[in-house]
């Protein structure tokens, strides 16, 4: 069949939002994790987040990174940068600063949230996460959202990690 000939298939309702995260992510200011976040409910768009420093500070983009190790309890060591802050933070936090309430929406993510923004996401009363991929570091969160019943769904069972993690 043809080009010109093939029968348009209109996105699902989740890949049309995350197509919309990923163009989010593009203001993003940190490179080594051009992340963004959308949130959704009754399929409207209630709000955007991507990674970036707060609002005034330096950004990784401009004066690099500011990365902290961490040691976990299995003794495996990783890196983070620390000066951004997280999509799914920058979106919880607009929402707030604009009177937006959450309950009962659902997020389009990157990958699975980290530790901290999954406690975010449990506690505005966000029910269900879409991840594009799987954080390598993401069992905790997993295992939170399901604790939480928090449906956690995802586009592709690859796991994304890091350079340099």
């Amino acid at each position: 069949m043809s080009e010109e000939n093939k029968k348009y298939e209109r996105p699902t309702w989740d890949d049309y939002f995350m197509g919309l995260a990923h163009s989010v992510s593009k203001r993003a200011t940190c490179d080594r994790g051009r992340a963004g976040c959308v949130i959704v409910k009754d399929k409207q768009i209630l709000v955007t987040g991507y990674v970036g420093s707060p609002r005034g500070l330096p950004h990784c983009d401009d004066v690099g990174h500011l990365m902290k190790k961490v040691v976990h309890e299995d003794g495996t060591i990783s890196q983070h940068c620390v000066r951004t802050v997280h999509a799914e933070q920058n979106a919880i936090t607009q929402a707030a600063r604009r009177g937006i309430a959450l309950e009962g929406s659902t997020i389009y993510v990157r990958m699975t949230p980290c530790r901290t923004c999954a406690m975010l996401i449990i506690n505005c009363g966000i029910e269900r996460v879409v991840c594009e991929k799987k954080y390598h570091a993401g069992k905790e969160s997993e295992e939170m959202f399901k604790q939480a019943g928090i449906q956690l769904d995802y586009i592709s069972e690859d796991l994304l990690e890091y350079p340099d993690q």
